[in-house]
């Protein structure tokens, strides 16, 4: 476990050292923000490719000096609702706390402190996809033990239980029956880090597919054909897959990435992200016995599967397109550091 006090920045794995930053670190730069080294891989080939200037932000314990100002630059937050799951317990309530300080001082912040608020609860995320006209799963929530009891007993028929935070699918059970719930019951205190957890309708895909649509910068980058036949952990990044053991019946990939994909919800999305903040994030939906979309997730730790993209012969990969708005940004920044400058001198 590691504490990072800022404004001295914490190095990433490789073990270079500390970065000194704060007034004295003038030039503008791109700050990524994280907790999982394996996950900031295939991101520093597209900077390192593009030539573009970066520093990491590895976040478990934090320290952060509230009287100084945090260097100048765009800071992307790829922070993960699911930390807690690699022992950084608190990795994302600090990250909170750094997401005010920079906001405060006029930072480019993406996947802001209302992102954060929003990855980590998914009664909000299930209200606000339903006050922007999208179609969400029958949903109940629960707070405590005799609760969770008292909503399971409203309910006729199987039904999906998720931690309020949760992370990768971490915790997401189909409960059947009376016993599955008190299997959860059992161990509540591990399962759900704020005593609540979410009832949703179980939708069972008619080809026992997924999809989760992937947005970066305002524009929709593809989507993604996930089959969920093996279960509800469905993150696609490279790192959390396990070799051979994924065989479908059908002979189909697990992921399938789908780049003219265009759902016909596509601008009630657009308008949900830009108002909660998400500008690096995906958003996953089962299509019901009707064909119609229920969104039942958001993520702004985005990850992307390098395999499936290759099979699709992609025209930009999520983590190409994740720099090249990196990049952007980063010229927006500098030009208005430039602009201040001269009306200073």
């Amino acid at each position: 476990m590691s504490t990072s006090i800022l404004p001295i920045l914490p190095p990433h794995a490789g073990g270079q050292a500390p970065l000194r930053s704060g007034n004295g670190d003038a030039q503008p730069t791109i700050h990524i923000i994280h907790e999982n080294d394996a996950w900031v891989v295939p991101l520093r080939a597209e900077l390192d490719a593009r030539g573009l200037p970066y520093k990491e932000w590895f976040i478990d314990e934090l320290a952060i000096d509230l009287e100084a100002a945090p260097p100048e630059g765009v800071f992307y937050n790829r922070m993960s609702a699911s930390s807690h799951t690699r022992d950084h317990r608190h990795a994302w309530e600090a990250t909170r706390g750094l997401m005010a300080w920079l906001e405060a001082h006029g930072r480019r912040v993406i996947n802001n402190r209302r992102a954060t608020g929003l990855e980590v609860s998914k009664i909000e995320q299930t209200i606000a996809l339903k006050q922007y006209g999208l179609l969400v799963p029958r949903s109940m929530a629960a707070t405590g033990i005799d609760a969770l009891r008292d909503a399971a007993a409203k309910w006729d028929g199987p039904f999906i239980l998720k931690p309020n935070r949760g992370g990768k699918g971490t915790g997401v059970r189909l409960i059947r029956n009376t016993h599955e719930l008190e299997a959860v019951i059992a161990e509540f205190g591990d399962y759900t880090l704020d005593g609540t957890v979410i009832l949703q309708e179980y939708i069972r895909p008619a080809d026992g597919r997924v999809l989760r649509l992937e947005f970066v910068g305002g524009e929709h980058v593809y989507t993604v054909s996930i089959d969920a036949g093996g279960g509800f952990e469905l993150c696609p990044a490279d790192g959390c897959q396990i070799g051979n053991a994924y065989c479908p019946a059908d002979g189909r990939a697990q992921f399938e990435v789908l780049e003219d994909h265009k759902p016909e919800q596509l601008k009630q999305c657009l308008a949900f992200l830009k108002a909660s903040g998400m500008e690096v994030a995906a958003m996953e939906a089962a299509p019901d016995a009707e064909g119609n979309l229920k969104f039942y997730d958001v993520n702004i730790n985005t990850n992307y599967n390098a395999a499936a993209e290759a099979r699709a012969e992609v025209k930009r990969t999520g983590m190409g397109a994740i720099a090249d708005f990196l990049g952007r940004e980063l010229q927006s920044v500098q030009a208005a550091a430039a602009r201040a400058q001269r009306i200073a001198s």
